[in-house]
């Protein structure tokens, strides 16, 4: 017991890699209302002002004790780690990583690879508690069984490659590391994660037509709420054991149908499915399909953004060829309750998805509802 209260009074240096970013603005949140930190710092190559961080998230980055450093070269991160008085961290957390799906290898290569390889390296020098690397679930071989941390690996997409690559090579250090392989993450600051299908939603909105999906309702896009995600890191940060690998996905089994619902109760509209005739000619000229589905997307998103004099925003509707095949996300995400973690978020709700929403009127970046 006393061992349970010197851990609870006891107060912790904490560095984030990439901590700006989606999950990592909500981590700094989580970290800084639970009181457990003497020092949050926050490391990314892009400033807090200029990344469309919203009200609460402002808030919580002007708490004093965390602190940013700008850094995106080896030199700049390499510096990161040093503290005063002989003072060290106690956990790294790396979220930085490019999560743009469809660039080119090369960038993978360098922003995903060879940045952990700077940030691992430097961080085995300084006999840190935990090491905490986020993963993600398209590591698994897309099939309709949920996948477990033992299910066969076979990366579906180019982000997901080279995330096994970081885990293969986190195996060959000393480092405590653990590995969180994350389903879709949404929540506020989403841009990449059910954010595209929010946009797809307001643009039907807009055209007054029925939403149309390639393949079926139940395609699974399995999901997970970006609190829970930040709540998961700093539970496997005093909990986890050295070498752990977990997956995150909610109660939920999210698939298209389940999505669908809740875009047709936020924004009145119809949603469907091409039948699997024509989901498989999109699949056979997928380079064709993406080229249409974007640009019959940009132009009446263009013409939202203008009608509501909103010039520039991060949001796009254009999505990536390698998410538009038929690989479902299918993710047991309950592995990691048997180290005593719960999910808050067991469930994707209206509301939740609401408060994506207001996250980013609230900043002026998406076109309100007429």
């Amino acid at each position: 017991r006393r061992v349970r209260e010197t851990m609870a009074e006891k107060k912790f240096n904490v560095l984030i890699f990439g901590g700006v970013g989606f999950i990592g603005r909500n981590l700094v949140e989580y970290l800084v209302k639970s009181g457990s930190c003497s020092l949050i710092r926050v490391v990314d190559i892009r400033k807090p002002s200029t990344s469309y961080l919203g009200s609460v998230h402002k808030k919580a980055f002007e708490s004093s004790n965390v602190e940013f450093v700008q850094g995106g070269s080896a030199a700049s991160l390499a510096k990161c780690f040093a503290l005063e008085n002989g003072k060290k961290f106690d956990y790294i957390v790396n979220l930085a990583a490019e999560t743009r799906e469809g660039e080119d290898p090369l960038l993978y290569e360098e922003r995903i690879l060879g940045t952990a390889k700077i940030i691992a390296t430097e961080a085995a020098k300084h006999n840190v508690k935990k090491y905490i690397e986020i993963s993600t679930a398209q590591v698994y071989e897309p099939h309709k069984k949920l996948a477990t941390e033992k299910s066969k690996i076979k990366p579906w997409t180019k982000v997901a490659e080279y995330k096994l690559k970081v885990e293969q090579f986190l195996a060959t250090t000393k480092l405590p590391y653990v590995i969180l392989r994350t389903a879709t993450v949404y929540g506020p600051g989403d841009i990449r994660g059910l954010m595209p299908r929010l946009i797809a939603g307001r643009l039907y909105r807009f055209l007054n037509k029925k939403m149309k999906l390639l393949w079926d309702a139940d395609l699974r896009i399995n999901t997970v709420h970006v609190r829970d995600v930040a709540k998961a890191i700093w539970h496997c940060c005093l909990r986890a054991e050295p070498g752990s690998i977990f997956n995150l996905a909610d109660k939920n089994d999210t698939n298209q149908a389940k999505i669908n619902s809740l875009l047709e109760s936020i924004y009145g509209i119809e949603t469907g499915f091409y039948n699997i005739v024509k989901s498989n000619m999109a699949k056979m000229n997928i380079q064709d399909a993406q080229k249409i589905v974007n640009d019959k997307h940009l132009a009446p998103w263009t013409a939202l953004l203008t009608r509501n004099k909103i010039e520039v925003t991060p949001l796009s509707p254009c999505i990536a060829t390698e998410l538009l095949y038929d690989n479902p996300l299918s993710v047991n995400g309950s592995h990691i309750e048997s180290i005593g973690f719960t999910y808050d978020y067991p469930e994707i709700t209206e509301k939740l998805l609401r408060e994506e929403l207001d996250y980013v009127l609230e900043q002026k970046i998406f076109p309100p509802m007429e």
